[in-house]
C-alpha cells in the first residue's frame, strides 16, 4: 500500500493496469486484482481529463430575435460525427409543431 500510495502522489493519472506494470517493473510482486483491491481501501481515484463535449457556448443561441418576438432553430445533428443533417426555422416551439416536420 505504501509503495502505491508513493506512486500514486508522482503520478496521479495512472490506473490499476498501470500502477501494477509499474510495480511489476520495479520488482514487486502485483497483480491487476491485488492492486485494484488495495487503491479501492485506500481511495485512490486516477485523475483524467473528462471529454467537454455537452457544454453549450453561450453565444450558440437556438432562438432567433426578431421584431415580433422570436424565431426558433430546429436541428437535428448526427450524434457521432456531429453534422448538421437538417435544420427548420419555426415560429414556435411545441410537440405539435415538431411532430408535423417528421
Amino acid at each position: 500500500m505504501q509503495l502505491i500510495d508513493v506512486r500514486f502522489l508522482d503520478t496521479p493519472f495512472f490506473g490499476v493496469r498501470q500502477m501494477s506494470w509499474h510495480l511489476r517493473n520495479e520488482g514487486n510482486v502485483a497483480n491487476e486484482k491485488h492492486v485494484h483491491r488495495l487503491k479501492r481501501l485506500t481511495g485512490l481515484m486516477p485523475t483524467h481529463q473528462t471529454p467537454n463535449t455537452s457544454r453549450p457556448v453561450k453565444r450558440h443561441n437556438t432562438y432567433l430575435p426578431i421584431h415580433l418576438g422570436f424565431l426558433y432553430l430546429l436541428g437535428i445533428m448526427d450524434w457521432h460525427t456531429r453534422m448538421v443533417l437538417s435544420w427548420w426555422i419555426l415560429n414556435m416551439l411545441d410537440a405539435d409543431c415538431l411532430a408535423s416536420r417528421r
